[in-house]
């Protein structure tokens, strides 16, 4: 643990180097890039999700590869293609931006349905099939996709199958002013320049030792139970919640829900300095894991009932161990 402790720390300080507050950000990306997941991140523009991407990449020297998704893009432009060589009479592979360690995928909802299902096999079985050859992803492999709330023309829906790939989905908010004025004050200095990259000794088998301690953090047979009560009432929630508020829920978490909750609460207690989960680490996640899986209908939307009061009522319904 003394290593890894002294890796998250070195992180973190490097993180705060070129990013103001956020610290929601950092941890949601610090748990899925140690529990081996992918991050969806849902904001308005300009609130630093592609600085906090590039900030994570660079600050343990991985390979870092930003998509602009378009309704133009093809999945070929980002999972690679075969190109003919006229000199050798042969085609030669060239892989997509989606080959390396971190991958921004910027606007996610505006690329297409088709390319959108281009990136279910790399995020699922961590490969690419060019040409009837798979090619294997690089290790780490994170993908932290964006999307933005408010401007909806020329954006396709995420599939309900897309979204269960990703580990937690995380809602950036608005700094505070004084948070502000702080960015304003680093721009001035140069602190939040591009080009000043952040050095640090953190490499990739550093990850690769964070994501194996992780996975020997102790979940008690107790709160494996805990998280599978919490999967089974978001499918039969009337029994639990009340008709009331279940009528609202098109769509339960399925078990990958759980998985999530196993792997993310392990990531967590790991950033908290403990060997084993506690029940305080699953409700800390329950928005994070739950609201891109506990889809409501559109009764809930004209209601203007949100997917996180429907999650805390579920919380509040299965019993704590």
């Amino acid at each position: 643990m003394t290593r890894a402790a002294e890796v998250l720390r070195v992180v973190s300080e490097s993180y705060s180097s070129k990013m103001v507050g956020q610290e929601r950000l950092r941890t949601s990306l610090l748990i899925s890039l140690i529990a081996g997941g992918h991050v969806l991140l849902e904001s308005v523009p300009g609130l630093a999700k592609t600085t906090a991407a590039w900030t994570l990449a660079d600050t343990v020297a991985a390979e870092f590869k930003r998509i602009q998704c378009t309704p133009d893009l093809l999945p070929s432009d980002i999972t690679g293609t075969q190109i003919y060589d006229a000199s050798t009479g042969s085609f030669r592979t060239v892989l997509g931006p989606v080959h390396a360690n971190f991958v921004l995928l910027d606007e996610i909802n505006r690329s297409s349905a088709k390319t959108q299902s281009a990136m279910l096999e790399a995020m699922q079985e961590r490969q690419t099939t060019i040409g009837g050859e798979v090619h294997r992803l690089p290790k780490p492999f994170l993908v932290i996709a964006t999307q933005n709330p408010i401007e909806q023309e020329g954006t396709y829906e995420l599939p309900e199958a897309q979204m269960d790939r990703f580990l937690i989905k995380e809602i950036v908010d608005y700094p505070s002013p004084q948070e502000e004025l702080e960015v304003l004050e680093r721009i001035d200095s140069g602190a939040l320049d591009p080009e000043n990259h952040v050095h640090t000794s953190v490499t990739l088998d550093d990850v690769h030792l964070l994501q194996d301690v992780a996975r020997r953090i102790h979940v008690s047979p107790a709160i494996r139970n805990y998280i599978v009560g919490i999967g089974y009432v978001t499918r039969n929630a009337a029994p639990y919640i009340g008709e009331q508020q279940a009528r609202y829920i098109a769509y339960g978490a399925s078990p990958r829900g759980s998985i999530a909750f196993l792997q993310a609460s392990r990531a967590l207690a790991l950033l908290n300095g403990r060997a084993h989960v506690l029940p305080e680490d699953v409700r800390a996640l329950r928005h994070l894991v739950l609201r891109h899986r506990v889809l409501l209908n559109f009764e809930a939307e004209a209601d203007g009932v949100r997917s996180e009061e429907i999650i805390d009522a579920i919380f509040a319904a299965v019993p704590t161990p």
